[in-house]
């Protein structure tokens, strides 16, 4: 694991999701524009060693996916997409964090519809904070594409030319505000 140069003013231990100031979610590129959704609530938790090193794990449950229209939201849920009956849960597990001044690295593992494929996360690791409630906040801001195939996501729907109507790259996109006492 890699010492994150943020990460030395963070005050070492494990750090809390704030789920209200946090959002995971995804696009994709959908039948000429971008189909947005997102999962909520979230877990995640950002742990700082001794040492400096830090991890980030996190989980959603697919049930908890959130779009512009509940049918939507069923067809996702569904063996189509991610299967929540039989693959209730996506999970993210980081093995430590690779720092460029304010920019971080965040090399892991993503299982999505129970297949498991290495990631690189990027993004940035803002300053540590304290807030009026005397927590110490510090704001993660990272982002992936994957290509959803991979995790048996093979949906589609042709359009009359042929082409597919759903990409193959989705852009994950997580927002996650952590809080320590």
């Amino acid at each position: 694991m890699t010492t994150v140069t943020q990460a030395q003013a963070i005050e070492r231990g494990t750090w809390q999701l704030d789920s209200v100031h946090s959002r995971v979610g995804f696009f994709v590129s959908y039948l000429g524009g971008t189909f947005h959704g997102s999962f909520s609530p979230v877990e995640a938790t950002l742990a700082v060693a001794n040492d400096g090193t830090a991890t980030l794990s996190g989980s959603a449950k697919v049930g908890s996916i959130q779009v512009q229209d509940e049918n939507l939201e069923a067809h996702l849920a569904s063996p189509e997409f991610f299967d929540a009956e039989q693959a209730p849960e996506i999970t993210f597990t980081s093995d430590g964090f690779q720092p460029d001044g304010a920019f971080v690295t965040v090399p892991g593992e993503l299982t999505i519809k129970g297949i498991t494929k290495p990631v690189q996360l990027t993004g940035s690791i803002g300053e540590p904070f304290a807030d009026p409630y005397g927590r110490q906040r510090v704001n993660l801001r990272l982002q992936t594409t994957v290509d959803r195939s991979a995790f048996g996501l093979d949906w589609n729907n042709p359009l009359p030319s042929g082409e597919p109507s759903l990409a193959q790259d989705v852009t994950l996109d997580a927002d996650l505000g952590f809080t320590k006492d």
